[in-house]
Parts: C-alpha cells; structure tokens; sequence
C-alpha cells in the first residue's frame, strides 16, 4: 500500500523512481508519472522503467537521448519517440540515470538497479545475480568463504 500520493514524492528525498509496466502505457498512460520522471531526472536522480513503461518514457521524450531498451523496438518507435538510434536489443540497459527493460528481464533489471544505487560490491551483485539466474548456490558459498578468510 503506497504511504505517499504522486504529488508527495520528492526526487530530493528519493534514492530513485521505478515505474511498473502495464497495458495502461499503450493508451494515453499516466501523464504525471511521466511528469514526476522527468523533475527525478532534472534532479538528477535515477528513473527506471521496465515493461510498458518504456513506452510512457519514450512517448514522454526521456528515451530520445539515451541509450535504453523496451519490450521491442517497435513497440517503442510506434509511440513517434526520437530516440530509435539509442534502442539497445538487450535485457537490461542502463543510459545515463534511466534503466529499462523489457518485461522478460525482471531479473536484469532489478541488477541494474542495485548496481546504479551501489547497493553492494560488484562481486556481491554478481553472486547475487548468478544464484537467481541459475539457481547455483555456489557464487554465494565462495563469497562467504572468503568473508571467513583471514585479511
């Protein structure tokens, strides 16, 4: 349950904004997500979008400058957005201080949200993103072994 309205969030008492997907980007979306995304982004704090979102974020003229990804470049060029030369065919990128992904990457994307806040060291995310990739233990045994270890 959201403890704020839209109008309460404020890019400099937030680490970043993430705008969920949905069917409701391919109609006329929510204006004023795309209006609080773009004063998080002059702040200079991170946005992300995944799925239909990128669709609001490339309508909104937030894709035409950075290299970003979405469910197909299609979907996003159908929207009249200027930015199809920085569409990248990947599960997850991250331009500037805005991150995409389509909607079959959740896993990509939550990454390049815990990498562009620094949540933990890179071989940490890597650990991380290894064990819910694979479902191989083994990255998190070696790192904890190596916490164990004398410095």
């Amino acid at each position: 349950v959201p403890d704020l309205s839209l109008e309460e969030v404020d890019p400099a008492e937030s680490a970043m904004l993430i705008i969920p997907g949905g069917a409701v980007w391919d109609g006329d979306g929510i204006p004023e997500v795309m209006e609080k995304a773009r004063a998080f982004l002059a702040a200079g704090v991170p946005v992300a979008g995944i799925c239909g979102a990128t669709v609001g974020l490339a309508r909104a003229g937030l894709l035409d400058d950075v290299d970003h990804t979405g469910n197909a470049a299609e979907h996003l060029q159908a929207t009249g957005y200027g930015g199809a030369a920085h569409y990248r065919d990947e599960p997850a990128v991250t331009g500037g201080n805005v991150i995409t992904a389509p909607g079959t990457a959740p896993l990509e994307f939550a990454r390049e949200i815990f990498r562009k806040l620094d949540l933990y060291e890179p071989r940490v995310l890597d650990a991380w993103y290894a064990l819910y990739k694979t479902g191989d233990a083994s990255p998190f045994y070696a790192l904890e072994s190596d916490a164990q270890q004398p410095a």
